[in-house]
């Protein structure tokens, strides 16, 4: 009797042990690496060794799949001995739908759905326990995962020990996704991150002030109109030229014009506006936002000249203007205001067609391609393949598109109807030219 209450005992002992290691398993791979990187950086003692057993996951789960086996396996022999005493020959039966069940209900299903519940908490009460005994077997998983590891490698299987770049970075935008919620904060915030992983994606051409909406300063022309165009400017930094518009031959800073006139008694005659000018800074068009974000910090400047491959200007870019791609829109009290997009009653947009894809999709949450063209004009001319007239009408990408008017070759107001669900556009996808209706 005293034998068959040990057994019993030891059954009990080892179902726990079951339980310990099955919900060690799924709390150590389902807790936040994130929060538990943050807790370790702020001295929490347990979750440095969480840390520590992510850091080695394949010797924690050999430890935890090896104590498994174990238990269940010894489950089984002391249920078999238990329902052989009790039953006789027909007690193995008994046993093993009875260990079956066991194992499953409370050894495994049980701990494994309050671990997948309580995974961060569970973890920090779980890990020094699993950190011992992956101490305390670590030959045993070693030898484990070189046999294992000459296997696979015979098999012609390829084993990655550490994420590349790129898969760092798709990590992270799905992290990023994964915690975004209808909260506006956290959107803005999902928004600035995607965003900032989106800036080596991002040509400067995409972005930059368009050489025919630039506000520059002929050299040639009389001072005092210089200095009065200067002046009604919002803008403090301003191109120079000389005859034609693509011989920029400085940029003119209005505090430098400023400190000039004031050191010269507020007099226009004798000031030398060339010597004022700072030399341009001339990129190729190509250029990333990333790359160019950090040559601004390097080179301690705020504003570019973009030209494209035969180095005819294009246009400009400033520091604000990447960091609006980041933060969104950046106001001042000198600002002009452009009416791009008009909301109408009925829920269309009305838009200029220098509106920029990538700011609709910012601001509406759409989906809308812009691999093939930076506007929404550009994007209408590229998936109709021709020069739109004004009251022609085309669909794609779930959306509805109205030329209401064009200047010459160029679309430059159109409106647009979303789908009523104006957060995620259906069909939008990055491949080629959809189909598009056309009435007109």
């Amino acid at each position: 009797m005293d034998w068959l209450l040990l057994n019993i005992g030891a059954l009990l002992l080892l179902v726990v042990g079951s339980a310990f290691f099955s919900g060690s398993e799924t709390a150590l791979t389902a807790a936040s690496r994130a929060r538990m990187l943050t807790l370790g950086q702020q001295g929490f003692k347990r979750a440095i060794v969480v840390n520590k057993l992510h850091s080695r996951m394949e010797q924690v789960i050999g430890t935890i799949l090896l104590g498994n086996a174990c238990v269940n396996s010894f489950i089984a022999i002391l249920s078999a001995q238990v329902f052989g005493a009790w039953f006789g020959d027909v007690g193995a039966v008994y046993a093993g739908i009875v260990a079956t069940i066991i194992i499953f209900v409370m050894g495994e299903v049980l701990p494994k759905t309050f671990a997948i519940n309580n995974a961060d908490r569970s973890a920090l009460t779980l890990a020094p326990i699993v950190l011992v005994l992956v101490r305390a077997i670590a030959p045993i998983t070693h030898l484990t995962q070189m046999i294992c590891s000459g296997i696979l490698r015979l098999l012609g299987a390829n084993i990655v020990n550490e994420l590349g770049a790129e898969e760092r970075i798709e990590e992270l935008r799905g992290a990023i996704a994964l915690h975004a919620g209808a909260d506006e904060e956290i959107r803005e915030a999902g928004q600035m991150l995607h965003s900032i992983l989106d800036l080596e994606d991002v040509p400067v051409s995409d972005i930059m002030v368009h050489r025919r909406n630039m506000t520059m300063i002929d050299i040639e022309q009389p001072i005092e109109q210089l200095v009065a165009e200067v002046l009604q400017s919002p803008h403090t930094r301003l191109p120079l030229y000389r005859g034609q518009a693509d011989n920029i031959i400085g940029v003119l800073h209005a505090k430098a014009l400023l400190r000039a006139v004031q050191a010269n008694q507020w007099k226009l005659d004798g000031i030398d506006i060339v010597s004022l000018a700072s030399p341009p800074w001339f990129i190729p068009d190509q250029t990333n936002l990333l790359a160019q974000l950090e040559a601004f910090r390097k080179r301690r400047e705020h504003f570019a000249m973009v030209v494209d491959e035969y180095g005819a200007l294009m246009g400009i870019v400033t520091l604000e203007d990447i960091l609006e791609e980041i933060v969104g829109d950046i106001s001042d009290e000198h600002d002009v205001t452009v009416a791009g997009v008009r909301p109408q009653t009925d829920g269309s947009l009305e838009m200029d067609g220098t509106v920029t894809i990538r700011d609709l999709n910012r601001e509406f949450g759409w989906r809308l391609p812009d691999e093939e063209a930076s506007t929404i004009a550009g994007l209408v001319l590229f998936e109709a393949q021709q020069i739109p007239s004004p009251g022609q009408v085309f669909a794609f990408h779930g959306c509805r598109f109205e030329i209401l008017e064009r200047q010459r070759n160029q679309i430059t107001r159109l409106k647009v109807t979303p789908p009523r669900d104006s957060r995620a556009i259906p069909g939008a996808t990055p491949a080629g030219p959809t189909k598009a209706a056309i009435h007109g």
